[in-house]
């Protein structure tokens, strides 16, 4: 049964880069100027295990992602690496948002694009790494959830799926009636890259750019996005003061070893 499988991804700061990542004292937020962008590596994950579905079962793969015009840039990736459209949910009005809020952006923009099988989306982003964006979205959807998912075995029929779901020390088998929600791990597999021909394919095909008066036909309202509808507030930023003494201890290992065993003692007897 072909399967109409709907991949969230986001673009987010480039780990690579963190070390120059600062925010805005006033709102809180990531100051995000000169910081190279990619999409989020686990929606890669996602993407490629919707791709290797659609390999078996036949169907189409959908990417979807909120965020400025600059994040169509994640949706052209995407398709390079064989996503069949793209929708790209940009509004000012959305930003601001938390992950409720994104959430409920997110809900509205897949309702448009019509009937799907299957939403798979990163477990979390290497940005805000709260892992609530997919519970979040399922529920708002009305749909069961997976998330931690190692692995995907989707039945003959395709009409359900078997998720390893990772745990501390193992894993949980769960099965779970489609229409539904899967976040991944890493493990789950090795994406593929763009090839030059996927590159050249991707300019050809169709990318959605809805805004937040196309989302309010699906039941959202401008109160429940962007910063308005986020139950999140900033509350503050502080640095933490580091007060450290440094002695520097030089001598044969034995030696060493006593002295610092010695320092230990002192210290814990203050």
């Amino acid at each position: 049964m072909p399967l109409n499988i709907i991949v969230c991804i986001k673009q987010v700061p480039n780990p690579e880069h963190f070390d120059k990542i600062t925010l805005d004292p006033s709102t809180g937020t990531i100051r995000r100027a000169g910081i190279p962008v990619i999409t989020n590596p686990l929606d890669r994950h996602a993407l490629e295990e919707a791709l290797r579905i659609r390999e078996k079962f036949g169907g189409a793969v959908t990417a979807i992602t909120m965020g400025p015009l600059q994040a169509r840039k994640s949706l052209d990736d995407a398709l390079s690496m064989g996503a069949d459209r793209g929708a790209l949910l940009c509004d000012q009005m959305f930003a601001g948002a938390d992950t409720l809020a994104t959430a409920c952006v997110l809900s509205g923009g897949i309702r448009l694009l019509g009937p799907f099988d299957l939403i798979l989306c990163g477990n979390e982003s290497a940005d805000g790494a709260t892992a609530q964006v997919p519970a979040q979205l399922a529920e708002m959807l009305d749909l069961p959830h997976v998330t931690c998912a190692r692995k995907i075995d989707m039945s003959a029929d395709g009409s359900k799926a078997l998720v390893e779901r990772a745990v501390e020390h193992g894993f949980l088998r769960v099965e779970v009636v489609l229409p539904a929600v899967i976040a991944v791990l890493k493990t789950i597999n090795t994406y593929r890259l763009p090839t030059v021909l996927g590159i050249m394919e991707a300019a050809g095909k169709e990318v959605h750019q809805l805004g937040c008066s196309a989302c309010e036909s699906t039941g959202m309202y401008p109160a429940d996005i962007g910063s308005i509808g986020s139950p999140t507030r900033f509350a503050g930023i502080s640095e933490a003061a580091h007060l450290r003494k440094v002695k520097m201890i030089t001598g044969d290992p034995q030696d060493i070893a006593a002295q610092l065993i010695r320092e230990l003692r002192y210290r814990d007897a203050l």
